[in-house]
């Protein structure tokens, strides 16, 4: 098959496209002949050796794919050849097959192509972890979303109005607030035009948001602890600026603020601590949700644009160029 390895993290060039041999199938697995796969900036991370979840080389690159069960392991039933699924995993997804435990696979819908499928598995399942499990928005709270026309931005908008929210949305383009505002956003503020707290403070009644969900960090992070409201949840779920924020202690203390931490990975068995029992049925109640969702119309995945493998650089620097609204995506059977 063939598929993007990483043989270095110095030089971009050390990234290309190879005949590899297919990946063994594993006791548990399911193996996917992959239509879609997602690109992040997760990837740029990962493949200069910054991520947390740092791969050695040579390895594919690559945590979320969408396609076509072909074989799937003596002890699967769930599963069989030909059921169209979503599938999140932690390493090898720029391939034309993977390998993955069936407890990280999702059947797909018929109503999803593969392009917008790739959206659950990590992006939709963090924004759902996240407002659902860790920071339970409520019905009638306030949502404040940073970098609302990315994928992860949208998904958290999505999911806020699904449940009840008013939804604040910050990005940095008219274009990017007028896609927030079609997909739900209640109100937008474009953060290049000085900054966002006294809107959200104006827009609260001086309280502040209740929940704010921030992909960027940096600045951004250090202006959303002056207008999280009392009692207030702030999750910090990514470092796009580059910048990761230092949280003064005497700003949680006086406001009664919460802190979130989500690592997605974590319920997909990917940390060094397992989750308990029960978590594989609950995560897989949750992508019930979400494409349930999806039919009601409540979730509308935007896919920026698509390659194919041997143009994976491409996609890469298009999310690199941070001009991304949605997701990008890699086709690797084209």
């Amino acid at each position: 098959m063939r598929a993007v390895v990483c043989h270095g993290f110095d030089r971009p060039e050390q990234t290309i496209v190879e005949t590899v041999p297919a990946p063994a199938m594993i006791a548990g697995g399911v193996r996917i002949e992959v239509h879609s796969s997602g690109v992040s900036f997760a990837n740029l991370l990962v493949l200069k050796g910054k991520h947390q979840n740092r791969a050695e080389p040579p390895f594919t690159p690559g945590t979320e794919v969408a396609g076509i069960v072909v074989e799937v392991g003596d002890d699967v039933t769930r599963f069989a050849p030909g059921d169209r699924v979503v599938a999140g995993l932690q390493t090898g997804g720029f391939a034309q097959q993977v390998v993955v435990p069936a407890r990280t696979v999702f059947a797909l819908p018929d109503a999803i192509d593969f392009d917008s499928a790739v959206h659950f598995s990590t992006i939709y399942a963090t924004a759902y972890a996240s407002l659902v499990w860790r920071a339970p928005l409520q019905n009638g709270e306030t949502l404040l979303v940073h970098g609302a026309a990315g994928a992860s931005g949208l998904a958290a908008v999505e999911i806020g109005k699904a449940l009840g929210a008013q939804v604040i949305a910050t990005a940095g383009s008219e274009e990017k607030l007028a896609t927030a505002r079609s997909h739900g956003a209640d109100l937008t503020i474009n953060y290049r035009a000085g900054g966002f707290r006294e809107q959200v403070l104006e827009a609260t009644h001086n309280r502040g948001a209740d929940v704010i969900f921030d992909p960027v960090g940096g600045a951004t992070f250090d202006e959303s602890l002056r207008c999280v409201a009392p009692d207030g949840r702030l999750i910090p779920m990514g470092f796009a600026s580059g910048d990761i924020p230092e949280i003064p202690a005497n700003i949680l203390l006086v406001k009664n603020v919460t802190v979130v931490g989500l690592y997605w990975g974590y319920y997909m068995g990917w940390a060094r601590v397992l989750p308990p029992s029960g978590v594989e049925d609950d995560v897989r109640r949750a992508f019930e949700e979400m494409f349930a969702w999806f039919g009601e119309g409540k979730l509308r995945p935007v896919t920026d644009s698509t390659f194919g493998l041997d143009d994976f650089a491409l996609a890469l620097e298009r999310v690199s160029a941070r001009k991304v609204i949605g997701k990008v995506v890699l086709r690797p059977q084209d």
